[in-house]
């Protein structure tokens, strides 16, 4: 019995030295901050009056110049919101044009539909739609990208596939994969498009002696 209970005022004293060393560094933290404030206040009243006067408005000038680049922030993220609240939206509206377009294309491949006065009635509602949604896509500041016979730029193109093709510039867009379209000044989604690369010329006697070793 006296062993446990001299175990127990043990621990008790072990769990008792933590707090003491928190309390004793709580109590050094307090010091130095009573100690910096103390001399903050030393500085101030060994101050001139127009020292303090100076000090005084330079700390009117910080807190002011503050507020106002809170005011600006404010006002910048307040119309940001208003012009580009949209954007999920229109990110999304554009699926509406490429299932238009997807529907156009499955229908022109139809060899059953080709040449039918059916088609060509579908086809040209098809276009009158999707007309009507870039127009209201324009009057909310949508506006498709123009790709065809570009230069391919990184900010607003794609490159997916390049084509060999000599009578246009490497890096010319020539094939439009899927139309990008931007928000105001905001990229909504980039054109994925093909661009064109030189033409690859073989060299007829390295081909040649090519097959000749092949067939030894």
């Amino acid at each position: 019995m006296e062993k446990e209970e001299n175990q127990n005022n043990t621990n008790k004293n072990e769990n008792k030295e933590p707090e003491k060393e928190n309390g004793s560094n709580e109590n050094l933290q307090s010091e130095n901050n009573q100690e910096i404030n103390q001399e903050s206040k030393e500085e101030t009243k060994n101050l001139s009056p127009e020292e303090k006067i100076t000090e005084l408005e330079d700390k009117v000038a910080r807190t002011f110049a503050e507020m106002e680049n809170q005011r600006r922030r404010f006002e910048k993220e307040k119309l940001d919101a208003f012009e580009y609240g949209g954007y999920n939206f229109a990110k999304e509206a554009l699926n509406l044009i490429d299932n238009l377009d997807r529907s156009k294309h499955v229908l022109e491949s139809d060899e059953k539909l080709k040449d039918t006065e059916a088609l060509k009635k579908t086809i040209e509602h098809l276009d009158i739609i999707k007309k009507d949604l870039i127009s209201i896509f324009e009057k909310n500041n949508i506006k498709p990208i123009e790709s065809l016979n570009k230069k391919l730029d990184p900010n607003f193109h794609q490159a997916m596939i390049e084509i060999e093709d000599d009578t246009k510039e490497p890096g010319t867009i020539i094939q439009e994969i899927q139309k990008g379209f931007t928000i105001k000044d905001r990229l909504l989604r980039p054109s994925l498009v093909g661009v064109s690369k030189k033409v690859t010329i073989k060299d007829e006697k390295t081909e040649e002696n090519q097959e000749n070793q092949e067939n030894k």
